[in-house]
């Protein structure tokens, strides 16, 4: 299985850096894993729902270059769906089983999502209502990504 995760902005924290090399280590021995950062646009604090959409537009057109049209595409949005690690498991192992050979991740910049990523997407999922950083939200979702290959595998793991 390739897992690409896509997201907007770079890292710029050693400590993430860090934790996504040994996230992406651990996942070697599972999937194929790609990491795509695409630039972010620069937001002031007081734009403009208009800016904020041509922003999320310039963004998704970036984004939707690396989406593959046989890829299954899973957006993290804050209205998703929230799944258990386990049920989070199940998706990608009955994903595979159903001949899906490439899921693709998407963490959007800042200010969200553009339409026309979520237009794409195939899944919305969510980590939490709460907002978090997109370059922490980075690291959570590869760890989620490695317990559900831990779970599928039935080695242990700290529930």
């Amino acid at each position: 299985m390739k897992i690409t995760v896509i997201t907007v902005g770079k890292i710029k924290e050693k400590y993430l850096k860090d934790a996504i090399a040994e996230y992406s280590k651990r996942l070697s021995k599972y999937c194929k894993l790609e990491i795509v950062e695409v630039a972010d646009e620069k937001t002031s604090d007081n734009a403009s729902e208009v800016v904020e959409d041509s922003i999320r537009s310039k963004e998704a057109e970036r984004i939707l270059k690396y989406v593959k049209d046989d890829a299954y595409v899973i957006t993290l949005e804050i209205n998703g769906k929230q799944l258990t690690s386990e049920e989070l498991a199940d998706k990608v192992e009955k994903l595979g089983v159903q001949g899906m050979s490439h899921i693709i991740f998407i963490i959007g910049g800042s200010i969200g999502l553009g339409k026309e990523v979520l237009q794409r997407s195939n899944y919305a999922l969510s980590f939490s209502k709460m907002t978090f950083p997109h370059q922490l939200m980075r690291v959570i979702l590869l760890e989620q990504i490695y317990r559900s290959y831990r779970i599928i595998n039935g080695e242990p793991y700290h529930k």
